[in-house]
């Protein structure tokens, strides 16, 4: 039986692929004429006036070309990178737990993303985070209930998708039961079939019911639902699951094909094989060769299994049709930023709800301190880690910047592991800054070491809260701009 001879194309149509610079090269240019359905955008591709004249350009070669980005709010920003979100994430809105915020924060987003020309938002999270030791998930989860998951999944798909801009919950089937980044290395979740029933698909269920036009498949082994192939690979897990149980019928796309949990064992070509045979409708390939070559790979792969029979034509042509139906459906959205309220009070323009909602989100302990009331610049003792590739490279905009602002002549001191402790002074305040302190020993020694030294010493964790320290533990549950700015207006305002 002969092929269609627009095969070349359809293999086009099912990649969504990244870029370097932030103007689209030639080869791009070429790429949607030729087909392409769809591009990524990264911090590394905005300018500082803003991604719409980009996006722009984008269109004039393929106007409904799918412009997709992680925008999650709280520390995976694409848009706000350089200053950070204007809206805390979702751990902080699992913290606040009110439906109807969630909802306004992802309409706010929405607003801002339709505004710039993106049409698809790789968000929710839906990941219940059930290890508090995850490495990658963290405060990217509402939280580590599925019931609670659930609920804030369906308002952010609700809210996201009021703006017209797709949403896209991951990463099915969950990877909040996880110790393994898997943009490194392949993680396992070791849950029995009811367990993932009960805890980690009740989300997606969700999501699912809520209507959202995309579903991102994670690169996760999952033994009790296919104990050989990782989820994002497996028919089992796309088609069985996703599909035909969970009655999905949207677009499925998968993780980047470049992430270690799959590029370890397979090469490109044959990742994307795999997948869109499994059952996935888009590939995402974040990182492309500098000159395209990369992508030509790809499609050439993929024409050439449909030659030899590993992936069936009519499964190329169906998933060439839900991308395409995806992108008809949110090409002529408006767009607009009626409604999002904003002030640019601190430098930098932030929502008043998520300034508000991060203020909300804030939990003291001992319950019912006093508040110290900063009169005095403090120092502030920041101990960082290196942010993990969801996040990218951003630049820190934290609690002591905040102060900064407040307080001329605050002092910030970052340390790293194997940093020695700076000489704390008695003269001043002394502020401590951890993330995520539950999960590094190096960061807990040094809190210890510097609490003894200073035993008035604050601390504000902006990760997930761990045991309580120090004469105030001040947990804002993120990392956003708009969660340090609440911090700082805590720690100064009588």
């Amino acid at each position: 039986m002969p092929h269609s001879p627009d095969l070349d194309r359809l293999a086009a149509e099912v990649l969504q692929v990244g870029f370097g610079g932030t103007t689209a090269p030639d080869w791009l240019l070429r790429q949607l004429a030729e087909g392409l359905g769809g591009v990524v955008l990264f911090a590394r591709n905005v300018p500082p006036d803003g991604a719409a004249g980009l996006i722009t350009r984008l269109r004039s070669e393929r106007p409904e070309v799918i412009v997709a980005v992680d925008e999650e709010g709280g520390s995976v920003t694409r848009l706000q990178a350089v200053s950070g979100s204007s809206w805390p994430g979702n751990a902080a809105l699992g913290a606040v737990d009110d439906e109807d915020v969630t909802e306004r924060t992802a309409a706010e987003i929405g607003r801002m993303l339709a505004a710039t020309g993106i049409t698809l938002d790789y968000a929710p999270d839906a990941d219940v985070n059930a290890d508090p030791a995850n490495p990658v998930i963290g405060i990217r989860s509402f939280g580590a209930f599925a019931g609670l998951v659930a609920r804030h999944t369906a308002a952010w798909v609700r809210g996201l998708q009021s703006a017209g801009v797709a949403a896209c919950a991951k990463h099915f089937p969950g990877h909040g039961d996880t110790i393994t980044d898997s943009h490194l290395a392949l993680p396992t979740v070791h849950a029995s079939r009811e367990l993932l029933e009960r805890r980690d698909l009740p989300p997606f269920r969700a999501a699912v019911a809520a209507g959202a036009r995309a579903v991102m498949c994670g690169h996760l082994l999952v033994p009790a639902l296919d104990p050989e192939l990782p989820a994002s690979l497996s028919r089992r897990v796309l088609t069985g699951l996703l599909r035909e149980e969970l009655g999905f019928t949207g677009m499925v796309v998968t993780d980047a094909i470049e992430m270690r949990a799959v590029a370890a064992v397979y090469p490109p070509e044959r990742i994307a094989v795999l997948a869109l045979a499994a059952g996935a409708d888009a590939i995402c390939a974040g990182i492309t060769s500098p000159g395209g070559e990369s992508v030509t790979a790809l499609r050439a792969g993929i024409v050439r299994a449909v030659h030899d029979g590993s992936l069936p034509e009519e499964r190329l042509a169906e998933a060439a049709s839900r991308v395409r139906a995806l992108s008809h459906r949110h090409a002529e959205s408006p767009g607009g930023t009626d409604g999002f309220d904003v002030t640019d009070g601190h430098g930098f323009g932030v929502s008043r709800l998520g300034l508000e909602t991060a203020r909300q989100a804030l939990r003291v302990t001992p319950a019912g301190v006093a508040r110290p009331v900063l009169a005095v610049a403090p120092l502030v003792v920041r101990m960082t880690v290196r942010p993990h590739q969801a996040i990218g490279e951003v630049v820190q905009y934290g609690p002591g910047e905040a102060l900064g602002e407040r307080l001329a002549g605050t002092r910030t001191v970052d340390l790293h592991q194997g940093d020695e402790l700076p000489v704390l002074p008695e003269d001043r305040p002394v502020v401590i800054v951890t993330h995520d302190a539950h999960r590094h020993t190096w960061m807990r020694d040094v809190l210890a070491e510097a609490l003894r030294r200073c035993p008035g010493a604050v601390v504000v964790e902006t990760g997930l809260p761990g045991p309580a320290r120090g004469a105030v533990y001040l947990a804002t549950h993120g990392d956003s701009r708009v969660s340090a700015l609440a911090a700082a207006d805590w720690l100064t305002t009588s």
